[in-house]
């Protein structure tokens, strides 16, 4: 009988945020498949649970990926941990995820912190619609396409971010979006966790003396909503048809293909602008 990947949610900063079925289900899969296992090796030895371990990782997704899915065909169950939040959210488990739902293979998930969704809480920002942009592509021509697909989004926007790529980004991010309001959401849950709520004009000059430090979570308000247009009233299409049918009258046409033209024009009534226009 085919075993079952499960997708654990891991503490982003503070180890007090495991769950208890989180670590049920770590100390009872047959293996771990982790993003860096130096770094999960820390969390099992928190909870005092000795299993083995497989990195899954961008550069050995496919080959591993495989490997992974065989394994759990053959009957094991593997937990799939990232470094920290939730696997397959910006990260390289959302391909063995799509492998195993090719596949028929059962996922279950374990619900854990998503930096993203605790900084959307705490920035201020409206929270009902939202977008997760993840990580901006370095290379500038991806990240220009990506910024022009978005600068008309109305929702709030969330990225994360490294410190030694921030002041770039938030540079790239005001010349594209203009002074919008932004949160700056850094070490989430950590002793030095930090919301810095500002504009981006503003958040551009607030670390030309002091290195940011940390990881970020940028969240962004999104494009101010366009003004709706005010419909003509039912009246005032039928005066503005009127003025139409006496420039076509003007032009040689007769009064009843003027009617019609107009009509068609405006989206008037024909028989009301045929009344109105019957003696002009």
């Amino acid at each position: 009988m085919p075993g079952i990947l499960y997708l654990v949610g891991t503490p982003i900063g503070n180890l007090g945020d495991m769950s208890k079925r989180t670590a049920e289900i770590l100390g009872s899969a047959d293996f771990i498949a982790a993003e860096d296992t130096r770094v999960s090796i820390k969390l099992l030895n928190h909870l005092g649970i000795k299993k083995h371990m497989i990195s899954y990782f961008e550069h050995n997704k496919r080959e591993r990926g495989e490997e992974i899915a065989a394994r759990i065909e053959a009957g094991e169950n593997c937990a799939l941990v990232t470094d920290a939040g939730m696997p397959a959210i910006s990260d390289p488990g959302e391909d063995i995820v799509a492998l195993c739902a090719q596949r028929g293979i059962e996922v279950s998930v374990i619900p854990g912190p998503c930096a993203a969704i605790c900084a959307l809480a705490v920035s201020g920002l409206p929270s009902g619609r939202f977008c997760f942009e993840g990580f901006l592509s370095i290379n500038k021509k991806s990240r220009r396409e990506h910024l022009n697909a978005i600068v008309g989004e109305e929702r709030t926007l969330i990225f994360y971010e490294a410190p030694h790529k921030l002041k770039a980004t938030l540079s790239d991010l005001f010349a594209a979006f203009g002074d919008r309001r932004v949160a700056l959401v850094r070490e989430l849950t950590k002793l030095h966790e930090e919301v810095i709520r500002t504009t981006l004009s503003q958040a551009v000059n607030l670390y030309d003396e002091n290195a940011p430090r940390g990881e970020f979570v940028l969240v962004i308000e999104g494009k101010e909503p366009t003004a709706p247009k005010e419909l003509m009233s039912a009246e005032e299409v039928i005066e503005l048809a009127q003025s139409f049918v006496i420039g076509f009258i003007n032009e040689g046409m007769s009064h009843s293909e003027a009617v019609k033209r107009a009509a068609l024009q405006v989206g008037a009534n024909r028989s009301e602008l045929y009344k109105r226009t019957l003696n002009n």
